[in-house]
């Protein structure tokens, strides 16, 4: 079996994989939602009770039985095998809905790229009599059906919904989008085909590149003008909501969500290791460097 050409690569792809859009999309609005500061209570105990262990363990299994996640269990407990396969699926399930929304940043990275933003005014074929802008003039009425050129240009111009009239009828195909997907996919296999020969590489762009993103909005945001009122906003610690059961359930999903395990890639990345590697601390340092980002996150998105 083929081994990382060097222990970063591995650390960079766990990393990788642990830290996503849970931690910079759902993260900040679970613990505004349940506390704020106080969120942080359950969410870390939640980590060393339940995250941690087992994502040690996933990084363990794979690791001594260098195998991947499907005949892992012919050694485990061959009754089980199904449940790899059903990993794989679930698998397939997320890598559509996570590859559907790159190929949405990459159309707006395209779009971004005109020399008037298309979201940025009212005066657009795919915009509407509620369309309303702000920054057009400075007596604005806003109504419960007005609407922002950025909403509209997601809804009407990205996702087109006014072709379709539900789910029982979907509309036909945004060609520009298709087009987006499938440039995605090729990006993804093209960086998974020949194994950690190939993935050990691109890690090392797709594992850093968000955190310069992030240390970019976070400077940013921090010059300007009621920034420290929006950290305010995400940290104020509400007490009462420890005495709540539906935040501690959030906070055991978030970490869950976060960390993944139970979806079978550290088994499969832990199993590129050589049998002699200290594991423990990696899992250590990897969870604790996503827990970290989400974190960090809060500050970006308040």
């Amino acid at each position: 079996r083929d081994k990382w050409s060097k222990k970063m690569d591995f650390l960079l792809s766990v990393i990788g994989f642990a830290v996503d859009l849970g931690n910079v999309w759902r993260f900040p609005y679970i613990c505004y939602q349940n506390g704020g500061g106080a969120f942080l209570i359950p969410y870390t105990l939640m980590a060393v009770f339940g995250g941690v262990p087992l994502f040690y363990m996933e990084l363990a299994l794979g690791q001594f039985h260098r195998t991947g996640v499907i005949p892992i269990w012919n050694r485990i407990c061959p009754i089980f095998k199904g449940i790899g396969f059903a990993i794989c699926i679930i698998n397939l399930y997320v890598s559509f809905y996570y590859n559907t929304i790159i190929a949405w940043a990459l159309y707006y990275l395209c779009w971004s790229l005109a020399g008037t933003l298309p979201w940025a005014s009212c005066h657009n074929p795919w915009n509407t009599p509620h369309c309303t802008n702000y920054f057009e003039r400075s007596n604005v009425t806003w109504t419960n059906s007005s609407r922002s050129p950025t909403e509209e240009f997601y809804t009407r111009k990205v996702l087109e919904i006014q072709k379709s009239g539900g789910l029982y009828d979907v509309g036909g195909i945004h060609w520009q989008l298709l087009l987006c997907l499938f440039f995605i996919f090729t990006v993804v296999y093209f960086s998974l085909w020949k194994g950690v020969k190939t993935s050990g590489k691109v890690v090392w762009v797709t594992a850093t590149l968000p955190y310069v993103v992030l240390l970019v909005l976070l400077v940013r945001g921090a010059t300007l003008p009621g920034a420290w009122r929006g950290v305010v906003f995400y940290l104020r610690p509400d007490w009462s909501k420890l005495l709540s059961t539906a935040v501690w359930v959030d906070a055991a999903a978030q970490i869950f969500f976060s960390l993944g395990p139970g979806f079978g890639v550290l088994l499969a990345l832990a199993s590129y290791n050589h049998f002699h590697n200290n594991c423990y601390r990696d899992a250590l340092l990897t969870s604790t460097v996503n827990c970290l980002t989400s974190f960090l996150s809060g500050f970006v998105i308040f």
